[in-house]
């Protein structure tokens, strides 16, 4: 598994990818954050806090993710080394795994820069320190497994076609409705507000904001994430007969 994560992150930083994601993703923030007015401008809020950025940065990897791991498999399956690939002595869930592990350190190493904001709000609070570090650390954890979520989906989506853009759009669609589309259903069906919200990635990464780590919702980005990897171990076990 260790030669697949390595052969992923060389690919990555071997062409422009890597490097446009990272650059895609902190430009993207902080151009949000710090320049363009609006309501997730963190000067103009007032509060020595990142909960825009938090709430910024699910939306932006939702599109980011998966144009990460849109070539996964489906380039392997288009370049036609994905028979090859499935020969190697390796099980197909390590495949898998160092698929994923590949894209996950990638945007990982996207948000690890994104530390100094920390730092940053921290000394223009007053008094200068003034930052819930509780909910700033319980938040980053939350965006960390949020990413393991997203990161599988997108690899799965990467088995369904040899086209890229279809296993794009097919993984910003299913990104966008497991943190969103939940909440949204709860408010049109009176009555299960609770209930069917509690089934989408957001009330979950909200519930990891307020800076307490329950299991419930370590349980349910793992359970998303691992769903979606035996997803794709069954499609290519599908393929491979």
């Amino acid at each position: 598994m260790k030669s697949i994560i390595l052969r992923e992150i060389k690919s990555f930083f071997g062409s422009p990818i890597g490097y446009l994601v990272i650059a895609v993703f902190l430009i993207s923030n902080g151009l949000f954050l710090w320049f363009f007015e609006g309501d997730y401008n963190i000067l103009n809020t007032g509060y020595a806090d990142l909960t825009p950025f938090f709430t910024l940065a699910p939306w932006i990897l939702i599109f980011l993710i998966p144009a990460v791991t849109m070539r996964s498999f489906s380039d392997e399956k288009k370049q036609g080394t994905l028979e090859l690939l499935l020969t190697k002595p390796l099980s197909i869930w390590e495949i898998v795994n160092g698929k994923f592990f590949g894209s996950f350190l990638l945007i990982i190493l996207a948000i690890i820069p994104t530390i100094i904001y920390v730092k940053v709000i921290s000394d223009l609070g007053s008094p200068e320190g003034n930052i819930d570090m509780g909910s700033t650390i319980g938040s980053y954890f939350g965006l960390l497994f949020l990413i393991a979520s997203y990161s599988a989906i997108g690899i799965f989506t990467s088995t369904l076609s040899e086209n890229q853009i279809v296993a794009f759009i097919v993984g910003v669609f299913l990104c966008f409705f497991f943190y969103f589309g939940f909440e949204g259903l709860s408010s049109l069906i009176p009555g299960s507000n609770n209930f069917i919200s509690i089934l989408g990635m957001q009330n979950h990464f909200k519930s990891m904001s307020r800076g307490v780590i329950d299991t419930r919702d370590i349980i349910y980005f793992l359970s998303i994430a691992i769903a979606f990897l035996s997803f794709t171990v069954y499609q290519l076990k599908s393929y491979k007969a």
